[in-house]
């Protein structure tokens, strides 16, 4: 009879009793139309079922600039919608998706901005001064060296310590750790004291480095914990992950930036309050203690509420891990996936690491421009206000290139891989120039030339390998060592700023102009060779190919995880995208959805 179909062994709903069958054989129109929605999603494939990396460049071109204004389109409508409906849900969905996941960082951005800030109102002031000045009469130098080393030694602590204990017990449980470290690291600030200056710059430094532990724990939860939310714990991935990933984690990362104007802001009105209104020298050492202590009294309330928030409203955080976990049958720490994590993608870490390393090296030579500027135009000048004014207009610089890099992040014409690199190429060019033409840019006829190169090493920063390092080396690596890989990476970047920082103290300041450039071209090479451009991946395809990996099956992985266009140059020399084959992925990603629909 005409209307009964003999579908045999390979019938489309039901299991391949011979293993042998071909999984497209007899899909009807209908099912490949829901296969090719689920599988082939029209933001990474064209109407031909093309992935957008097998395209050609000017294909690629055309595809991404229709999907980008589709996407613009679509989302200024939903926002134009909200506010028809309520002209402040915008700024709500704002607060609730990218202020809330990131004020951690705008917290630590904050009190170690002030770190920097206080430095100068502590040498300004008599009693202070005798602390925080050569000769040192009445603190022990080392001391007053170990305020940069400890704050900074702290923080490796914790990112080290924190990625581990995150991908071990879960991403919720390190976010309420370190929000509870850092309240008390505020307290501990806040009431510092000691019978002499010395004890109480004691106190200052231990109290740093407790804080830092806290500070450090939150580069890889808020990463690790913000992506992992983004992509969300289905089987299918959404368009907000493929399309928006990158900047729902840089929009988290980017409050650090609005941490440190808050700080400059509120540093400069306190100092004005009890100033009496003026923020000339001299200064009491009853304004300097006001505001100094009030300083580190405010974010502490900010952070106590954090601890509250992460612990009664962030109970799901740790879902993906969760999930990651039960696929491999795993309870505590994933050792064996750390293993195969160095064996498969050691690589990656030269990247991530390496480019974190040189990128804190070129964060702190960025004040070198500021000082020298200021010389030239106050020779006379003994008031920390120039100073601070010229911090407030450098961080508004920095805000533009996070929020810059938030939007480009996820371009597929532009995106994480050129973006670092055209951030770190920038900042060579901006740091060799006055290198070899100190002098000359040191006067008070080029001053001007010298001070917009101190705002775009700020800017180039920002929309490059700052915002670009805290995103990749959370997503470039497997969910189960997320955190650790994150934690470790960072941590390698403090060991830049540990490098700059001791550093500083032996060279003259032509000679730090001469050092600090070619770290710019080390972090291009590091990201050129051996980082992966995961701009436009599906996420769930990399944790897919992970899955393979741990099963010891690397080569039956043909997904796009190991398109050319998502690899490392060092990835595609050592021939991981060979396994890349589109239409048999196809095929084996049917197989796995029917499986799923049997099980």
């Amino acid at each position: 009879m005409a209307e009964y179909r003999d579908y045999g062994p390979a019938a489309p709903h039901g299991p391949d009793m011979t293993a042998t069958h071909d999984p497209l054989h007899e899909m009807t129109p209908n099912e490949k139309q829901i296969f090719d929605y689920l599988l082939k999603p029209d933001d990474s494939y064209n109407q031909n079922g093309i992935y957008w990396g097998d395209m050609s460049w000017p294909e690629q071109i055309k595809f991404a600039s229709k999907n980008d204004a589709q996407e613009t389109k679509r989302e200024a409508s939903s926002v134009w919608s909200m506010f028809k409906e309520d002209p402040l849900s915008p700024f709500s969905y704002y607060f609730k998706n990218m202020v809330i996941p990131g004020a951690g960082l705008g917290l630590e951005g904050y009190v170690l901005f002030s770190i920097g800030n206080l430095k100068p109102l502590f040498q300004a002031e008599g009693s202070f001064a005798k602390c925080w000045k050569k000769p040192y009469s009445a603190c022990n130098p080392a001391w007053i060296a170990a305020v940069e080393y400890m704050e900074i030694s702290g923080i490796i602590v914790g990112q080290v310590l924190v990625g581990i204990l995150g991908d071990w017990l879960g991403r919720r449980w390190g976010l309420i750790q370190d929000a509870s470290i850092m309240f008390i690291g505020l307290l501990m600030l806040t009431a510092a004291w000691g019978v002499t200056l010395n004890g109480w710059i004691i106190c200052y430094v231990w109290s740093l480095f407790f804080y830092g532990i806290g500070v450090g724990g939150e580069y890889p939860m808020t990463a690790t914990s913000g992506m992992e939310n983004a992509v969300g714990s289905g089987k299918i991935s959404t368009k907000e992950d493929r399309l928006h990933r990158g900047r729902k984690v840089t929009s988290a990362f980017l409050m650090q930036g609005w941490g440190q104007f808050f700080n400059q802001v509120i540093l400069i009105v306190l100092l004005l309050i009890f100033h009496h209104g003026s923020g000339n020298p001299p200064y009491s050492h009853v304004a300097v203690q006001w505001t100094y202590r009030i300083s580190f009294a405010i974010p502490a309330v900010g952070t106590l509420w954090l601890v509250y928030y992460r612990t009664f409203k962030m109970k799901s955080a740790s879902k993906q891990l969760a999930a990651a976990k039960r696929k491999s049958k795993v309870t505590g720490y994933d050792t064996d996936s750390l293993k195969l994590t160095f064996t498969y993608f050691g690589p990656r870490m030269i990247a991530t690491a390496g480019a974190w390393f040189a990128n804190d090296v070129f964060f702190y030579g960025n004040k070198l421009f500021q000082s020298e500027f200021i010389n030239v135009i106050l020779p006379d000048n003994d008031s920390i206000m120039p100073g601070w004014l010229y911090n407030l207009i450098n961080v508004g610089v920095s805000l533009v290139g996070y929020y810059l890099a938030s939007f480009l992040i996820d371009n597929k014409l532009y995106g994480r891989k050129r973006m670092q690199m055209v951030g770190f190429f920038m900042d060579f060019i901006l740091f060799v120039i006055p290198a070899f033409n100190f002098e000359p840019y040191k006067s008070l006829e080029h001053i001007k030339e010298f001070q917009t190169m101190y705002f775009l090493s700020s800017f180039f920063n920002q929309f490059g390998p700052n915002a670009v390092t805290f995103l990749v080396a959370a997503e470039v690596y497997p969910t189960p060592i997320r955190a650790t890989a994150h934690g470790v990476s960072a941590a390698a970047g403090k060991l830049g700023a540990l490098l700059a920082s001791v550093l500083y103290n032996y060279i003259d300041t032509q000679m730090k102009f001469y050092v600090v450039p070619w770290f710019g071209l080390m972090g291009m090479l590091v990201t050129i060779l051996f980082l992966p451009d995961t701009t436009g991946l599906d996420l769930k395809e990399q944790e897919r190919r992970w899955q393979f990996i741990r099963a010891g099956r690397e080569s039956d992985y043909h997904g796009v995880a190991v398109h050319p266009k998502h690899l490392s140059w060092w990835e595609r020399w050592r021939g991981v995208g060979k396994y890349y084959d589109a239409e048999a992925d196809y095929k084996q990603k049917i197989e796995e959805m029917r499986a799923d629909w049997e099980a």
